[in-house]
């Protein structure tokens, strides 16, 4: 018959599943959460429990059974509690007894039962699809560091050329312009006197070529070009690395029609991008304060939807 099939099958739907005779299989929901020792994103689960002091028959089990197996209800519970009694004589004869999709009870040495939970099964419906993620570190903050680092050790600064019209380097550009001005003068001073040009006509020409050369250096002290003025718009980000899951979606489409949903109801919802699956994920706002996104995960999980859950970027 395999009543474990039977009880992992209503443990999707339900909170609680009693085992008469045996004891009770909860399930508590647990939000999404980051480890951060291994770098892994895990989606919300149902966490599952035993409880051995829960044993008195509810009829849910019996019902299902009775349904699914075209038994009566009175068929249905022998079978169980059958079963029961050959679960409990298993775990004090060898100590231990493991139940497909529901976990493995053994006998610690005070001979207490321990019930250890099958983790690879996630019973949320809401989550269906979901596995961890494995995410690489950012490597920015340490190259930021590592920078930093070496500055400290090697000083140095570079700053841009200023292009003053007073100061000393300034100055020097003039002077050297002059320098080489009156050394261009006097090379043709010494030109024309071999030539046999008058000393007039010499210097005459000497001085236009100073002046021209000074009158071509005067790009040192020209002011900068003024270009028009460009007006970039530049796209809003919404600060916050703390958002509010609303849902999933393989499509895009769907997912503009929830944003607009959410936004008629007043949320600040947007479309957050597509996941390691390609689902494109939804949030109902972003925040940069962990203890006010908590705050309105409870809120939105009481007023408007219990999957909702948290992804927090580093």
């Amino acid at each position: 018959m395999g009543i474990e099939n039977h009880i992992s099958s209503l443990l999707y739907r339900y909170q609680c599943v009693v085992m008469p005779t045996f004891g009770a299989f909860l399930t508590q929901i647990k939000p999404a959460f980051l480890q951060k020792d291994s770098n892994s994103f895990f989606p919300p689960r149902k966490q599952l429990s035993f409880n051995i002091q829960l044993n008195s028959n509810d009829g849910l089990l019996a019902s299902h059974i009775a349904e699914i197996e075209k038994l009566s209800y009175e068929e249905a519970l022998t079978a169980i509690e059958e079963q029961a009694k050959s679960w409990m004589k298993t775990i004090r004869a060898e100590g231990k007894l493991e139940l497909a999709d529901l976990g493995t009870f053994k006998l610690n040495h005070e001979g207490k039962i321990l019930f250890i939970p099958e983790e690879k099964i996630n019973y949320l419906t809401a989550a269906f699809g979901l596995s961890p993620v494995i995410a690489s570190p950012v490597s920015r903050e340490v190259m930021k560091e590592e920078v930093e680092a070496l500055e400290s050790e090697i000083p140095f600064i570079i700053t841009p050329e200023r292009r003053a019209s007073s100061g000393i380097r300034p100055l020097l550009k003039y002077a050297a312009v002059v320098f080489l001005s009156v050394a261009a003068g006097i090379s043709g001073y010494m030109f024309y006197q071999q030539k046999g040009y008058s000393d007039a006509m010499v210097r005459a020409n000497a001085q236009e070529e100073v002046s021209r050369n000074i009158q071509e250096a005067t790009f040192f002290k020209s002011h900068p070009l003024e270009l028009p003025s460009i007006t970039v718009e530049i796209a809003h980000k919404q600060k916050g690395n703390h958002h509010i899951i609303a849902g999933a979606f393989r499509f895009r489409e769907n997912a503009d029609k929830k944003i607009a949903q959410l936004k008629a109801k007043g949320y600040n919802a947007r479309y957050l991008g597509a996941n390691a699956y390609g689902l494109h994920q939804v949030t109902y706002g972003s925040y940069s304060n962990p203890a006010e996104a908590l705050q309105q995960l409870r809120e939105i999980k009481r007023t408007e939807s219990p999957d909702a859950w948290l992804l927090s970027e580093r």
